[in-house]
Order: structure tokens, then C-alpha cells, then sequence
């Protein structure tokens, strides 16, 4: 297909004389471009009849301007439709004003509160949050997070797909803070801030021993993800100090589609030595166990490592080790504008604790 030729057809009303085209009426203002250009501080001086320098101190909120030239500025401003360029003004000031926030997943409800709690902080500060979801794929991560360093972004915010994060230094070096937030970077020096994902699941299995159970299996995520070997690490430690020996068929690994954990559950329940109780490694692998366990004839207890929708309003009501996200979103930026500020220099882990909340099917005994 050949270039895009514009072409304008004069069409003459009813007395003969010529109508205007339809393009020409949209772009005469602001000739050039199909949709029109934006307006300048240029048309607003010539519009309001004043010098640039008087238009940019209007602009720009700066003193030096009569309570009449600037209204007659405003009112040229507000005619036309002008915004500020704020690019020029990155260039002179070498800030942005914005962040970049990376996750793994947009739609899970675990983010939305640890993203809203740092568009909160940005806010704060006066910066623009700007984010986006690796989908936890490692080159994806990559991509987003070079593609907002390209786009002068001052600080990141990142929950990393991948485990090495050595295509940063150049960035890091440049003076773009960084902190990792649920999970550390690989292979390089930067502030985190993480829950307790190894107390929490010691917790949450000690939680089901008291309650008289020793087969208790565990289904969590990819064991490559640091919260998912971190919580299988809390589990085996808690079965070991109980003295319980752990069968291989009491743990699986993987990723938290419906159908891999609704067949590693139904396994556990109906193997040759069926758990009793079952312990899940987050909020989607729980979704999908107490969905198994309505199905399944006798009671199994269940502990679930994050908070769910609705959890208390299940009959029995779903006991949890509960991750303050907001905490770590607040945490995580409130660091990174603390480097932004310079009033940080050697970079530190900070772990904040999980809290488990009892609600009946972490309480329910062994049906054997």
C-alpha cells in the first residue's frame, strides 16, 4: 500500500459559493497537523497581548505580574486550551515529578492496596505514579522497568519477576533510586522490604499442629520465587520441629493455575496417607482449595497464607496469615523518596511481620 495521500474536496452549497472543508475548519487554528497542534505560550502572548516572559510567569505562578495582565493571560489560556510542557521543565530541572511502580500482576487483589499505597506517598511528594505488570516474566520486568527509565522516571518502586537484576546498575549508577518491595533483587545491592514470609508460615503450620494434626500437606507456587521458597522453608521447619516427617506427597509446587492445584489437592485428600489439613501458599491457591474442599466429603482444616475476599463470611470462616500490603507499599515508597531526598546511602532489608487471624478452618480438628 502506497503513502496516504490527503485529499480536500470543495463542495458549493445551494447559492454556489464554496462550504469550507471539514479539515480545514478542525486545523486552521493550529495549522499542520491533522488533529491540530497544541497551543504555545506563543499563541497565548499573542492572543493576550503581552510579552513570553509575562506569559511564563503566569504560567509558572512567578511575581512580577499586574491582577489585570494576568487575567487577561488566564482568559487567553483557558480560549485556547494551553498546558504547560512539562518536558522543557524536566530538561532544565532533571526531575520528572513521577515513579515508576512494576508488578507482577494488576489484577491480583494483593496489589491494590500495596498500589494505592504508594500512589498515596507519590502524591504526597507531588510525583506522578506511573505502573505496570511484568505478568512475572522475567524479560517483560526487563522491558517495562528500562522502558520507564527511558521515559526519566526519578525512583522505582519494583516487585521483581526475575532473579537477576545486574541490567540495572547503569540506571542505578545514573541516580534513579530503587527499592524491591515483597521480594529482593538478584545479583546487586538495593533497599527491600518484605513481609515475614518465613514466621508467617512456621506460624501458620504450628497453628495446625496445636490443633492435633500431623498430615498436613502444603501447595504453593513456583519454587523459584523467593515469598513461595520462603513459606515452603516456614513449613518444612514447623513440621521438623514437631518431629513430623513429611511424605512426598504432602507438598506441591508450581503455578497457581486452578487446574494444577485442584488436582495436587484432590491428590493430598485421597492418597494413601490423605492430609488432614492443608496449608496454601497464597491467596489464589487458597481461592481454589476452598473450592476442593466444598466438594470433599469430611472436613479438612485449612490455613492460608494472605487474606481473601469474603474470608470471614465463609461458614467455617477462612483462618490466615495476613500481610499488611499497604505497609509494604508505604514502606517500600516512602524509602525510595528518602533516597530521592539524598538521607539515605547504604541500602537495608526491612522485614515487616504477618499477623495470623483465626476464623474456624485453621481451629477444625483431625477428622481421623
Amino acid at each position: 500500500m502506497g503513502p496516504r495521500i490527503p485529499v480536500t474536496v470543495t463542495v458549493a452549497d445551494r447559492t454556489g459559493h464554496p462550504i469550507v472543508p471539514e479539515t480545514t475548519r478542525r486545523t486552521d487554528r493550529f495549522p499542520g497537523s491533522r488533529y491540530g497542534n497544541r497551543p504555545t505560550m506563543k499563541d497565548v502572548a499573542a492572543r493576550a497581548g503581552v510579552g513570553l516572559k509575562t506569559v511564563s510567569r503566569v504560567v509558572n505562578g512567578e511575581p512580577g505580574v499586574t491582577p489585570e495582565t494576568e487575567r487577561r493571560v488566564q482568559e487567553a489560556i483557558d480560549a485556547l486550551g494551553f498546558r504547560r510542557n512539562d518536558s522543557a521543565r524536566v530538561l532544565r530541572k532533571g526531575r520528572t515529578a513521577s515513579i515508576g511502580l512494576v508488578l507482577e500482576d494488576l489484577a491480583d487483589p494483593f496489589y491494590g492496596p500495596l498500589s494505592r499505597a504508594v500512589e498515596e506517598v507519590a502524591r504526597a511528594h507531588g510525583a506522578l505514579l506511573i505502573n505496570g505488570s511484568s505478568a512475572e516474566d522475567a524479560d517483560r520486568e526487563q522491558e517495562l522497568v528500562l522502558a520507564l527509565c527511558a521515559r526519566r522516571v526519578d525512583g522505582l518502586v519494583v516487585i521483581p519477576a526475575g532473579d537477576d537484576h545486574r541490567y540495572l546498575e547503569p540506571e542505578l549508577k545514573a541516580g534513579v533510586a530503587t527499592v524491591f518491595v515483597d521480594r529482593p533483587a538478584g545479583h546487586i545491592d538495593a533497599d527491600v522490604v518484605v513481609s515475614d514470609n518465613f514466621g508467617g508460615a512456621r506460624d501458620g503450620v504450628r497453628h495446625l499442629i496445636a490443633h492435633g494434626h500431623r498430615r498436613i500437606g502444603f501447595i504453593g507456587d513456583m519454587p523459584r520465587i523467593h515469598t513461595a521458597a520462603e513459606r515452603l522453608r516456614g513449613y518444612r521447619t514447623a513440621m521438623e520441629d514437631a518431629g513430623i516427617p513429611v511424605a512426598d506427597g504432602w507438598m506441591s509446587l508450581g503455578v497457581t493455575d486452578p487446574d494444577r492445584v485442584r488436582r495436587a489437592a484432590r491428590e493430598m485428600l485421597t492418597g494413601p496417607e490423605p492430609v488432614t489439613a492443608i496449608f496454601t501458599g497464597n491467596n489464589r491457591v487458597t481461592v481454589t482449595v476452598i473450592r476442593v474442599l466444598a466438594e470433599h466429603a469430611r472436613p479438612v482444616a485449612l490455613v492460608g497464607f494472605d487474606d481473601i475476599e469474603l474470608a470471614d463470611l465463609l461458614q467455617p470462616g477462612v483462618t490466615v496469615v495476613a500481610q499488611d500490603a499497604a505497609a509494604l507499599g508505604r514502606t517500600a515508597a516512602e524509602r525510595l523518596f528518602r533516597q530521592l531526598d539524598g538521607t539515605l546511602i547504604a541500602p537495608e532489608r526491612i522485614e515487616l511481620p504477618t499477623r495470623l487471624i483465626t476464623r474456624g478452618s485453621g481451629e477444625l480438628p483431625p477428622a481421623d
